[in-house]
């Protein structure tokens, strides 16, 4: 038994940190009243920027300062993601777009950029395959604990990840202290529950949606710098996302928006969504698609517990997805 959750929590973990960015993100996005469904697009072009950064600086470098390997492409990820964040800012909260078409439009923006400039990179490395392989820098954004080797089993399954993985548990704990015991996340809550109640108490209503969003943007921006960088060893290749920004989305639901729920259910999503890798189904290919559902199944089922109990703090933010028209 040991043996096995030795195999399978540090693979868990590794799947469940981008969704663990990704749903972080959208939470303090939607705490302010937006619905952001571009989190896919907006996790891609994160992803897709740290490897143009990274491409950029290992091609003209033979041997990598470990300190611009890992801040070129981290820069550059929060930059493009701090992009997406502006401008789905700008059309929901500064024009009064639609959220729902914004966030789609958005995903499908995101996905061609990062396809394109994905596309253009691999011809430009003259790869045989159709995927680039950043190894030298996927070596400094991968490197474990120092003692995580001479710690045992508690080494491999608790010690044994990069400090991205453990800055996405310090950012969930610090944005959910922030949104329930502080002042500034009473003020945002106040927008997400009531914008025009907020705005009549004195809270600027435009900025605390603007930088709610551009900062769950750039969180979430990070899990795809994390998946190319250290659970895909660096390669990336077009459409390898897959229906990750999704799943964080998803569970977004799963956690009652709450930030610190997301650290174990993240896990919990990661571990449903390699379970058909660890469950024998034989050649079976229609148990192992019934193996991948569960993480949606598991979401369904969490959103049918939370309506029937209908609680109000397990609801989400008032006026989500609503635009607030300021009528003075």
């Amino acid at each position: 038994m040991l043996d096995f959750l030795i195999r399978f929590i540090p693979r868990a973990v590794g799947q469940g940190i981008p969704l663990m960015y990704g749903s972080v993100g959208e939470t303090i996005t939607e705490k302010s009243g937006n619905l952001n469904l571009g989190t896919a697009g907006i996790m891609y072009v994160g992803g897709i920027c740290g490897v143009i950064g990274a491409f950029l600086y290992e091609t003209g470098n033979k041997t990598l300062n470990p300190f611009l390997g890992i801040f070129i492409p981290l820069g550059c990820c929060i930059a493009g993601s701090l992009a997406m964040g502006l401008l789905y800012c700008f059309l929901t909260v500064s024009l009064r777009a639609n959220q729902n078409v914004c966030g789609l439009a958005m995903t499908t923006f995101g996905v061609g950029f990062g396809n394109f400039f994905g596309g253009s990179l691999i011809k430009l490395s003259g790869a045989d395959v159709p995927s680039i392989a950043l190894s030298k820098t996927s070596g400094l954004f991968s490197q474990k604990l120092p003692i995580a080797d001479q710690a045992g089993w508690f080494g491999k399954i608790f010690l044994s990840y990069s400090f991205l993985a453990y800055a996405a548990v310090a950012i969930a704990l610090i944005a959910s202290y922030i949104i329930h015991n502080t002042r500034t996340g009473l003020s945002l809550r106040a927008v997400g529950e009531s914008p025009a109640t907020a705005d009549a108490a004195g809270i600027d209503v435009i900025k605390y949606k603007y930088v709610a969003t551009c900062i769950g943007a750039m969180i979430s921006g990070l899990g795809g710098l994390y998946y190319v960088f250290d659970y895909a060893s660096g390669v990336w290749s077009n459409d390898a996302f897959g229906d990750r920004g999704w799943l964080a989305i998803a569970l977004v639901i799963f956690t009652i928006w709450q930030p610190v729920h997301s650290i174990w259910a993240s896990i919990a999503f990661g571990g449903l969504y390699i379970l058909h890798m660890f469950i024998p189904a034989g050649t079976n290919l229609a148990i192992k698609e019934l193996y991948q559902m569960a993480p949606f199944l598991a979401t369904i089922i969490m959103l049918i517990i939370t309506s029937i109990r209908n609680r109000r703090e397990n609801q989400p933010p008032a006026s989500l997805g609503l635009s607030y028209f300021n009528m003075e």
